[in-house]
């Protein structure tokens, strides 16, 4: 099953995936068709099943409120799309012409189609699972080398662009599980509490704000197991002062370096969010509708709760349908506070 697809269509509450599968929630012992209307679960607590058999055998309960178990007619293009995904899992490198002619589709209207339901292209997808295979490789004990060959890259130079595209290290140091990894942090005051600023040789990969100095630390051991971690207050200091300035109002602009790893999907909103202008917001169903896909407003909602760059990506400015202060990382006291600020100059 294509998990990374299942689980977007249960962000987005998309009805087109009911009858294609339903997922268990471990902490209510639930199970729900993808279009429940229901709370989002946290992703680590779910478990996906091609049908309603599989989950009550694990013990699940259908859900009252989407009743699950009713059967529906699978949307024919979710079908054709799926077929795809289980086409590149298994045959691995295949071309657009192939896919959209196994397909019956034109190459056009194929790729139009896959990327509105997957949000990335085939092509993009295809690398993504091949990407997958070598870190599965990697975990299970192979080389670098073998690992390479087995999840279908031509060349060590390839697999090092898409490693350091979306992995953030080099496949040596991803096998590793990030040993070597060095990065310098520093903590400050600002008028938000405190305020911790990270970053690898690559750039800035954390920005966040708390109430302790042993909090913010104890949270980048968490989010960095095995890297290499110091303390660094000089070289890191011109960051942390553009950072309060732009807090205060004296600069409206942020621009620094980032390093961080993400989904196609997540960066495409990080992406639109920086182009918000200071001082205004957006709903996440607005987001979603100039991603394309008004109903995945609740997929921007957890991109955004996903950024671990604050204020440097401007998660902040995105608010609920009717205004409220919802759903911030570092709380909504302090998103409050962001926006008014903002709002006043």
């Amino acid at each position: 099953m294509e998990t990374e697809v299942y689980w977007r269509a249960v962000e987005a509450g998309d009805a087109r995936f009911d009858g294609a599968f339903v997922f268990g929630v471990k902490t209510t012992g639930i199970f729900c068709r993808p279009s429940c209307s229901a709370r989002l679960p946290k992703r680590e607590n779910v478990v996906f099943y091609s049908g309603f058999e599989g989950a009550e055998l694990d013990g699940f309960r259908a859900c009252l409120r989407c009743k699950p178990k009713v059967e529906n007619v699978l949307d024919p293009q979710v079908e054709m799309v799926l077929q795809a995904c289980e086409m590149i899992e298994t045959e691995g490198q295949l071309s657009l012409e192939d896919l959209s002619y196994e397909l019956g589709l034109s190459p056009s209207h194929f790729q139009r189609t896959f990327k509105e339901i997957v949000g990335v292209s085939p092509k993009k997808f295809g690398e993504m699972k091949r990407l997958d295979r070598f870190k599965t490789e990697i975990k299970d004990g192979s080389d670098v080398v073998t690992a390479m060959y087995e999840a279908g890259y031509g060349s060590s130079s390839r697999l090092y662009e898409r490693a350091s595209e979306n992995l953030g290290m080099t496949p040596a140091i991803y096998k590793k599980g990030g040993k070597g990894m060095k990065i310098n942090y520093i903590i400050a005051d600002c008028e938000l509490g405190k305020l911790m600023v990270a970053r690898t040789p690559r750039g800035i990969c954390c920005v966040t704000f708390g109430d302790s100095d042993k909090e913010l630390r104890e949270g980048l051991d968490q989010e960095f197991p095995n890297a290499e971690i110091t303390e660094d207050d000089e070289n890191l200091r011109s960051a942390v002062d553009a950072i309060i300035k732009y807090l205060s109002g004296k600069n409206k602009r942020l621009v620094l370096p980032l390093d961080l790893q993400a989904t196609a999907f997540q960066m495409q909103v990080w992406d639109f969010l920086r182009k918000i202008p200071y001082g205004e917001t957006r709903s996440y169903g607005e987001v979603a509708a100039e991603l394309g896909d008004k109903k995945k407003a609740r997929a921007v909602a957890r991109a955004c709760a996903t950024n671990r760059v604050a204020v440097v990506i401007p998660c902040h400015r995105v608010v609920a349908g009717d205004g409220r202060f919802s759903g911030y990382r570092w709380g909504p006291e302090r998103k409050k506070k962001l926006l008014e600020k903002e709002r006043s100059i």
